[in-house]
């Protein structure tokens, strides 16, 4: 179970990195993506992000 904690973790933070960059427009890949420069996706990006350091959090106590 902690592994698997850990591991969504990891993978829910790294896609909430990657809305946070695409939203804010400080990483325009793939350059036809809709969430280029909207922040409402900086912002669904930072809760996820936030969620997946919760559950890194839980995995590793």
């Amino acid at each position: 179970m902690r592994k698997l904690l850990v591991t969504s973790g990891f993978l829910a933070l790294a896609i909430g990195l990657l809305w946070i960059g695409q939203g804010t427009g400080a990483l325009p890949w793939p350059a036809a993506s809709f969430m280029i420069g909207s922040l409402q996706w900086a912002l669904y990006g930072a809760l996820l992000a936030a969620v997946g350091l919760i559950l890194i959090w839980q995995g590793r106590r």
